[in-house]
């Protein structure tokens, strides 16, 4: 299995705070922003993971936390 990436767009001021909740789990997943003036990231999930980082974004928009999948590579 390869590493899936995903590409989102979110709000500029939540860029740290995702990459630090999302990457306190442990070997989850890495992020990485790609442009940051477009607040566009990129979300690097180790395998068998997908599901879990997908449903850890459901809940950061639970919150109001705005991120919305691009493209997935």
């Amino acid at each position: 299995m390869q590493t899936i990436r995903r590409v989102f767009r979110v709000n500029r001021g939540d860029i740290s705070y995702l990459r630090w909740t999302i990457e306190s789990y442990d070997g989850m997943a890495v992020v990485r922003t790609i442009n940051p003036h477009e607040a566009f990231i990129e979300i690097m999930i180790s395998p068998g993971c997908e599901d879990q980082v997908l449903d850890l974004l459901d809940s950061l928009r639970e919150e109001g936390i705005s991120c919305e999948v691009m493209s997935v590579v």
